[in-house]
């Protein structure tokens, strides 16, 4: 874990890098919207479009409070808050995506319903049914124990609560290309194959309800994000801005893994039996 939150963590000073990158390009921190931090927030591939989809699964009220494991920098979680009106805690591992978090949610007003600590995924320390609802994205593939993960989702579900999974899974195209945005190599990273989803999470009590294999939007996503930047240049601030000098070749290879189908980008949405 020490070796995964490392890897996130990249050069330090993360909250005063991404201050100065939106000062230098003059943007006003205090009218900020969950939309403007997107390019550095919402990291997982399909952006906000992707946590739309999820806030339509997990059929969410004003009243719902949702649990995000591994919560990154806030931005699903923020987003959630903001379109619903629900209240999310949000569990990370890596202490400065939690500084982070909770800076950029004073920053957008939404620090009310949004709560981000530093924890394991795997053992949150939330009493047992405690939550009505519950996602992860783009996590997993850092957890090799993922039972854990998906059992301790069940364990603080409520009855009849939506837990939905969003992650890269291994494709059936080779070995992925690395590094990649959640790894340098294969020692902290454990993608499973869709079939082994499909035992994984019924296993921790789920009965899955959908599932939808969104592997060429997301090469479709990527092409398109690729194109953006080379006619207008990137915005003030990307994921670059932790991953460091190697984002540029995480992001070809990423291309390259979706193109070859060595990894596939798949949503579960599932539900814990009433």
């Amino acid at each position: 874990m020490n070796q995964v939150s490392a890897f996130y963590t990249g050069p330090g000073e993360l909250l005063a890098a991404i201050g100065s990158a939106l000062d230098a390009a003059g943007v006003d921190r205090t009218t900020l919207r969950t939309a403007d931090l997107a390019a550095v927030d919402e990291f997982h591939i399909r952006g906000r479009r992707a946590t739309l989809e999820i806030i339509e699964a997990l059929a969410l009220t004003a009243d719902s409070h949702v649990l995000d494991l591994g919560s990154g920098l806030g931005g699903p979680a923020r987003t959630l808050a903001e379109v619903t009106g629900c209240t999310v805690t949000g569990i990370d591992l890596t202490p400065e995506f939690c500084e982070v978090a909770t800076a950029f949610s004073e920053w957008t007003g939404l620090s009310g319903r949004t709560s981000f600590q530093v924890g394991d995924a795997t053992a949150t320390g939330l009493a047992d049914a405690s939550m009505d609802a519950a996602l992860t994205m783009h996590v997993a593939m850092n957890i090799a124990d993922k039972h854990a993960l998906y059992a301790e989702a069940f364990r603080v579900l409520r009855p009849g609560g939506r837990f939905v999974v969003y992650d890269v899974l291994q494709g059936e195209g080779g070995d992925v290309h690395y590094p990649v945005p959640w790894a340098n190599d294969s020692t902290t990273s454990f993608p499973v194959t869709l079939d082994e989803m499909r035992e994984l999470l019924p296993r921790a009590g789920f009965d899955v309800v959908s599932e939808a294999d969104s592997s060429a939007e997301s090469l479709a996503w990527f092409q398109k994000m690729l194109a953006k930047i080379q006619r207008e240049g990137p915005p003030p601030v990307t994921f670059a801005t932790f991953l460091g000098s190697s984002y540029a070749q995480m992001t070809a290879n990423q291309v390259a893994n979706l193109t070859e189908r060595r990894i596939r980008t798949v949503m579960f949405v599932c539900s814990k039996p009433s």
